[in-house]
């Protein structure tokens, strides 16, 4: 999809999920045959010309100065992260570039020792496809247990975030509330795709998501964008039952996302942290702790 459609489907859909009444447009009562607010009313808001906003949304133009995309941002009530989303889609065509498969994204050993140090805190490194770069024992065990460990080490068997919530059943019943992640998980990869137009594996996973899932090919359409900071998610967990936990986000800007799972102080939630934490340590000290075979020497048959 080029920032042509991009800019006018993102302009066309926003504009028709504002109501007149919702910003103090007045109807006089009459009936309007579109959902949401007219061309020339958005245009009045943004203090442009009707025409010269229809050409935008209709794909003519893409020479929208950064104050006229404020001011449209302003009178279609974009959040930062829409605003900025507006912004990155005007640009996308101008940038002149063509899809291309980006090098491999690897986890800094920086962000690797801040992994460690994180302890029995659940965690996940993400890169930006949300494709799964790393994750300690507790993180692998609250958002993937079902899954081999060191898959994220094996490039062609990744796992990949987006993909699970929506199209694998176990990470989908982890949620109580699965359409309040689903969301957030598509907001998030909407202004992804918006920074990193070239990005050739972004729009093949895009692609196969669509094709693959009705649900997300709608929210995708709906053109709710939202980067992934914090928020807060029931989960219900095969092995230590429910509990809330808050998701946050941290990232220095460049490279991988760091997502950590946290629970309020004293509540049955950190009580099931803590329960999944001490199973998760006690299985992988067992592990540790298993003798290795003298060399040359021949594994003992357990039949005997």
């Amino acid at each position: 999809m080029d920032g042509k459609t991009q800019l006018g489907d993102f302009l066309q859909t926003r504009r028709s999920q504002l109501r007149p009444a919702d910003i103090g447009v007045p109807t006089y009562g009459e009936r309007r045959r579109v959902p949401g607010l007219r061309r020339e009313e958005l245009a009045l808001l943004a203090g442009v010309s009707t025409s010269y906003y229809t050409r935008l949304e209709q794909g003519q133009s893409l020479s929208a100065s950064p104050e006229v995309l404020d001011a449209i941002a302003g009178a279609l009530r974009l959040d930062d992260s829409e605003r900025r989303y507006l912004h990155d889609v005007a640009r996308v065509d101008r940038r002149r570039t063509r899809g291309r498969r980006p090098a491999p994204e690897r986890v800094p050993e920086a962000t690797r020792q801040f992994l460690d140090v994180l302890g029995d805190a659940p965690a996940i490194v993400l890169g930006r496809r949300t494709d799964v770069l790393a994750w300690n024992r507790t993180g692998h065990a609250l958002f993937a247990g079902h899954l081999d460990f060191d898959a994220p080490d094996l490039p062609a068997r990744r796992p990949n975030m987006a993909r699970l919530v929506f199209l694998d059943g176990h990470v989908r019943d982890l949620y109580a509330d699965w359409p309040s992640k689903a969301r957030a998980v598509v907001g998030n990869l909407r202004v992804v795709a918006a920074q990193h137009p070239e990005d050739a594996s972004l729009h093949a996973l895009l692609g196969e998501l669509s094709a693959k899932s009705t649900e997300f090919a709608s929210m995708w359409a709906d053109h709710r964008v939202k980067a992934c900071t914090g928020a807060d998610y029931e989960m219900r967990h095969p092995l230590v039952g429910p509990l809330t936990v808050i998701q946050q986000s941290m990232t220095s800007g460049q490279g991988p996302v760091v997502v950590v799972a946290t629970t309020e102080a004293g509540s049955p939630s950190r009580a099931a942290l803590a329960l999944l934490a001490q199973a998760t340590g006690d299985g992988a000290a067992q592990a540790d702790a298993r003798p290795l075979p003298a060399p040359n020497s021949v594994a003992p048959d357990p039949r005997r």
